[in-house]
């Protein structure tokens, strides 16, 4: 346990991680949503009057009531880390917590980008969006953003990513024997179930506020 700190070390990690960064105002970019609760971070902002003017808003303003971030974290630890490691204790508790918060805001920063998907999808088609917002079809909605053909481009992309930066490489740079030290099978199949779900809603949730 961490004196006067009550939670995991990786929450600690993360908290005070956020913290840091949001003191030269890294979650007033559009693409970087915070764990920690907003309005905290967003007060501890020192370069605030330095970049105000800087800012430009390509999204709705209604974008910044979307953070789902409180289910990225159930789905990581959830989900995700059961299906990647191995049982087991290996006393390397700070460099795993470090790694996990890297994992989080990576897959927070990839998911919650659907927020831009959404709206360049609105803006090449706003005539079709406008009467389904209106009318609050959020079924519809998620049919309109889900490319079956491009999901499964993306996981197959994914899969080439994982084989390529995942191989065993011999010390003179050879591969060994197409080893692997991750499944690039189960990367793809792991983008496909959690990561591509949850940036579709993302759009969802962007687009239903798209008219307020």
């Amino acid at each position: 346990m961490i004196s006067g700190f009550e939670g995991s070390l990786v929450e600690f990690i993360l908290k005070e991680t956020e913290s840091l960064h949001a003191k030269v105002c890294r979650y007033y970019s559009s693409d970087e949503h915070a764990f920690c609760p907003r309005d905290y971070l967003i007060l501890s902002c020192l370069l605030f009057n330095t970049l105000r003017s800087a800012i430009f808003q390509v999204l709705h303003p209604a974008a910044d009531l979307i953070n789902i971030n409180p289910s990225i974290w159930k789905m990581y630890f959830k989900n995700l880390l059961p299906a990647f490691v191995s049982e087991g204790d290996d006393a390397n508790y700070g460099s795993t917590a470090v790694c996990d918060v890297l994992c989080l805001q990576a897959l927070s920063k990839r998911i919650h980008y659907g927020k831009f998907v959404a709206e360049a999808k609105f803006r090449d088609s706003p005539a079709l969006f406008e009467p389904i917002i209106r009318g609050q079809d959020r079924e519809t909605l998620m049919r309109l953003v889900t490319f079956e053909s491009v999901e499964a481009s993306v996981q197959r992309r994914v899969e080439m990513k994982a084989k390529m930066y995942g191989q065993e490489i011999d010390p003179d740079g050879r591969r060994r024997n197409l080893q692997y030290k991750i499944d690039p099978q189960l990367v793809a199949h792991s983008y496909g179930e959690w990561v591509m779900p949850l940036t579709k809603r993302v759009q969802v949730e962007y687009l239903l506020r798209r008219l307020d």
